[in-house]
């Protein structure tokens, strides 16, 4: 039984349970809005010092200034898209050595049009019946178990079947004359020598003219492109990640049979992925972001991350217990390098997860990551798209932070206000709909276990009950998807009431009442042979 729930974690954070969208009376836009540096604050939205990295949800990158540059200039005039898609096109097969390119809204979108153009094959009258695949020839998409994501809706969305597989047994039986394309995910476990390597399946594939597609978003850009050199027919990246491009750019490079058919389901063209827009000024600052990218001082940036991650480093390593670790990445993916800063919880009063949820939640507002092993908390640093003079500010919050000094934490729990153990009702009130959960719970004290039936799953919960406050957490999750619900609610008059966190889905509100069964009072009467009629 689980015992150990203090707070509810999100995301390696310590996440406030009040609502990320705040409502307008709470959270008034000020306005006008400002067109400089104060241009979020102006409408009342405070900006981050990003240490985490190129996560979409925070940002992504910051732009080059070629990619503005390039932006700015391309709002200036009016052009035919497919020619603009087809000269960009050439200069990105120029630049890449990939036979062509074309730029999308994002990395997603390049998967979902690599996905189509499989599916049909540059056929505008199958492009027209997508997500309904009735009658089309190529229906599957065949995805190893180790590239399963979340990402991987973009290929869903296109309505094919996924044929999930473990090995490449499995993978050669599955393969049949509906495969449509194989997606992998650029991963460890589809690196050079592993059992499902792209190399390894590309033997496979090649023989039966089936193409694979390489999800390749947060890598580093190689040229020539090490997954066409491993046996790849297109590779997606995500334009507002390592390249710094713009925020909403992808690209997809590969075969230029495929590329023409990705184009052609690619917006303007109506069809699936009209709503995949990309914008000429997103078109040629992608292409600004890559030109630029085979011009930038790549080892002077590195040097730059360097002397950041030593500047906290020293400045954090004052303290007495607290020690530091340079992390160096070892392929494409997200490459830089890290820093991790740890301490014994118990000396300094305070867990790396309350570090992150501070820093997260007060100005200077600062996204960190956080962790620990043996018995050791930390925070992490990844320096890639910090700026200029943040790293100051950085270093003296977190000394400043664990230079505090702080009395042991009360760890003690107010005794439960009641049993709460039995089958409850759960209303969901979702933002514009409602649903109706169930929960099984056994409770042992202030602690909380059982099962949660959500719409089309059942999963394990537990939690805590302390007072009459009541903390549940539990955790839907299959192959490309996951949903975490977070219940924290008031026991009042034999109902449960609050808020559910649900990570990056946001929040919601819950009512729970007790299940109580209407007792029968009935004799059983057991035939004593087989039935005499059905």
């Amino acid at each position: 039984m689980l015992k150990n729930l203090a707070i509810l974690p999100v995301g390696g954070s310590l996440m406030s349970m009040s609502p990320l969208m705040a409502s307008p009376d709470k959270n008034v836009a000020k306005g006008p809005l400002a067109l400089d540096e104060d241009i979020y604050k102006s409408i009342g939205v405070v900006p981050i010092i990003n240490c985490r990295g190129t996560f979409t949800i925070i940002g992504g990158s910051i732009e080059r200034p070629e990619v503005h540059a390039a932006m700015a200039a391309a709002s200036k005039n009016f052009v035919q898209y497919d020619e603009l898609a087809f000269a960009i096109g050439e200069r990105l097969s120029e630049i890449t050595k990939a036979e062509f390119g074309i730029v999308t809204a994002g990395c997603a979108a390049a998967m979902k049009h690599g996905t189509a153009a499989c599916v049909t094959g540059g056929n505008p009258e199958k492009l027209l019946r997508i997500p309904d695949l009735s009658g089309l020839d190529k229906t599957e998409v065949i995805i190893p178990r180790h590239s399963r994501n979340v990402y991987d809706h973009a290929v869903r969305n296109i309505g094919i079947t996924v044929v999930e597989v473990d090995s490449m047994e499995e993978l050669e039986k599955a393969i049949n004359p509906k495969t449509a394309m194989i997606y992998l995910l650029a991963n460890r476990s589809s690196s050079t020598g592993q059992p499902m390597s792209v190399e390894a399946i590309a033997k496979v594939a090649k023989k039966q003219s089936i193409p694979i597609m390489v999800d390749a978003a947060a890598e580093n850009l190689s040229i020539p492109v090490v997954h066409f050199e491993r046996g790849a027919d297109m590779v997606a990246y995500s334009g507002g990640k390592a390249m710094c491009g713009p925020q909403c750019a992808g690209l997809l490079l590969g075969r230029k049979d495929l590329m023409l058919s990705a184009w052609q389901a690619s917006s303007p063209h109506h069809g699936p992925g009209r709503d995949n827009k990309v914008g000429k000024e997103e078109m040629l600052g992608m292409l600004a972001a890559v030109e630029a990218w085979t011009t930038r001082d790549h080892e002077k940036e590195w040097d730059r991350w360097m002397e950041w991650l030593n500047l906290i480093a020293e400045k954090a390593t004052k303290i007495k217990g607290v020690t530091h670790e340079i992390t160096l990445p070892d392929g494409l993916n997200n490459r830089a390098p890290g820093l991790i800063v740890s301490w014994d919880p118990t000396q300094l009063n305070i867990t790396g997860e309350e570090v992150a949820e501070l820093f997260g939640r007060s100005e200077p507002r600062i996204a960190i990551g956080s962790g620990g092993k043996d018995g050791l908390t930390s925070i992490n640093v990844t320096p890639s798209q910090m700026q200029d003079g943040e790293a100051k500010v950085v270093a003296k919050r977190l000394h400043d932070t664990l230079s505090k000094k702080r009395s042991t934490p009360d760890t003690s729990m107010a005794a439960a206000a009641s049993d709460i153990s039995g089958r409850w009702n759960v209303e969901m009130t979702f933002f514009s709909s409602k649903s109706t959960h169930h929960m099984m719970l056994e409770q042992d004290g202030n602690w909380l276990n059982g099962t949660h039936q959500s719409d089309f799953a059942e999963q394990d919960l537990y939690g805590t009950i302390e007072g009459d406050t009541i903390k549940i957490r539990s955790h839907f999750k299959k192959p490309g998807d996951s949903v975490v619900y977070m219940f924290t609610g008031k026991l009042k008059n034999g109902q449960i009431s609050g808020e559910v966190f649900m990570g990056e889905y946001l929040t919601a509100q819950f009512t729970a009442k007790k299940w109580e069964s209407k007792q029968r009072k009935q004799k059983i009467s057991v035939p004593g042979g087989p039935p005499l009629a059905t």
